[in-house]
């Protein structure tokens, strides 16, 4: 039997063959010179890729060529790991190879060449899996840097020649054709599904306030920035022509960190004006030279998805933009604060102003500026904002839903009813609802 031939070949094997030739010990050498490559790049593997954001903020810092090579090598990640992968498979196959001639020279004429086969495979492969793979990710692993230093020029070195670099550009083409042939199709799933899906999976653990972020996660795609930026007559800008002491008493009124700067009207905006770079300046004289520090401006288009807006001021570093109509003309301003609200809702800091300013009649009647939001509004009023819900369209504002309504900018003492509530506008012009009395409808029992 295959099997009784193996077990009897280490017991009973002929020591005449265990003599040393001078080929038996080339073999040895180039051996333990392939598991030694073998070594490296099973531990420049694990090394690698297991660098975190620790090591790789020390490489970054450091201006040491090794460093460099390592940083370069990690641009490329895929051809990284192909060049490692068939270096290693190269070389394991090369000691499989050899160490087959170098274990013939003591086998036992008697033994079968199943049996040699059978030692081969199991014993060969068992080396290399505990010398060439195991032992050396598991040092890898604990001493990271020290691996991917030692084995950085090495790897530099070996992704350069051939054939490896053939080898290396036909896996990582070919890994890259597979990649797209086996892509799956994305499930395009509208907004509304989603909505749907989260009224579903609603759990009474679920805070209101959770609830609603993840709605407004949801909607964040479809949103424009005509939907939530500040329109044009709430722009507080400045003449370029403004005199440096009128410009500061401007930003002391308004408040604000960043503000536009036109030439002639407003649909001429020639930069934004940081707050922050006037600081030096403050005690200088009304001649100072302070459109030196105007900004360039960042346009964007009414319809343009907020999402995408958001992205944009990541990448330029950008906090506000002017939104413009299709003529050019300014319609509004947009910031990230304004972006980030649609999410998380209204973020008030210790500088903002929260109150609301509106004037009790009586009981069921009271004076509201047209800007007042249908929020406040409704707190004050003590009605749900839902009672309004379908009256108020795209509106975020009392002025806002009287044009709704109305179809047009309401003139003095002139109302709409809104469900339970009558709106009478007291001041009025041609660009905007200024003041409405708002007053609960009594019942004709009450």
């Amino acid at each position: 039997m295959p099997i009784l031939n193996l077990y009897s070949s280490f017991i009973f094997l002929n020591t005449s063959n265990f003599i040393f030739g001078l080929d038996e010990l080339l073999y040895l050498i180039v051996i333990l010179i392939l598991l030694l490559f073998s070594m490296m790049m099973s531990a420049s593997e694990a090394a690698f890729f297991s660098l975190g954001p620790k090591e790789s903020n020390a490489l970054q810092t450091e201006d040491s060529k090794s460093s460099k090579t390592i940083l370069q090598l990690l641009e490329k990640p895929r051809d990284l790991l192909a060049t490692i992968l068939i270096t290693n498979n190269l070389v394991n196959v090369g000691v499989i190879i050899v160490s087959s001639y170098l274990m013939n020279s003591f086998y036992p004429s008697s033994l079968s060449n199943l049996s040699k086969i059978l030692i081969d495979v199991l014993g060969i492969t068992l080396f290399i899996l505990i010398f060439g793979e195991v032992v050396p990710k598991i040092y890898a692993t604990r001493n990271v840097l020290r691996t991917v230093r030692t084995t950085s020029t090495l790897l530099f070195f070996l992704n350069k020649i051939p054939p490896i670099s053939w080898f290396r550009f036909l896996l990582v083409g070919g890994t890259s054709v597979f990649n797209n042939l086996l892509k799956k199709k994305k499930v395009k799933t509208s907004s509304d599904e989603i909505e749907q899906a989260l009224a579903l999976t609603k759990e009474e653990s679920s805070t209101e306030e959770e609830q609603k972020i993840l709605e407004s996660i949801v909607k964040f795609g479809n949103t424009e920035v005509s939907q939530i930026m500040k329109s044009r007559i709430e722009i507080s800008a400045l003449d370029e022509k403004t005199d440096f002491k009128k410009v500061l008493m401007h930003i002391k009124e308004s408040g604000y960190s960043r503000i536009p700067i036109f030439e002639e009207s407003l649909d001429k905006i020639k930069g934004i004006l940081h707050i922050k770079d006037l600081l030096p300046y403050l005690s200088s004289s009304s001649g100072f030279d302070w459109k030196q520090f105007i900004r360039k401006p960042f346009f964007v288009p009414e319809n343009k998805k907020i999402d995408d807006l958001l992205k944009e001021f990541q990448v330029m570093k950008m906090h506000m933009s002017i939104v413009v109509d299709e003529y050019g003309g300014v319609s509004g301003l947009i910031t990230l604060e304004d972006i980030l609200e649609e999410i998380v809702g209204d973020i008030t800091d210790e500088f903002d102003d929260t109150e609301i300013v509106y004037t009790r009649i009586d009981a069921d009647t009271f004076l509201f500026e047209g800007r007042t939001s249908l929020i406040d509004f409704c707190k004050i009023f003590e009605i749900d904002l839902k009672e309004i819900d379908n009256a108020k369209g795209e509106a975020d504002t009392i002025g806002g839903l009287i044009i709704e309504q109305a179809g047009r900018i309401l003139k003095n003492n002139e109302f709409v009813v809104c469900g339970p509530l009558k709106f009478t506008v007291e001041s009025s012009d041609k660009r905007r609802i200024k003041m409405v009395k708002a007053s609960r409808i009594k019942a004709e029992n009450e």
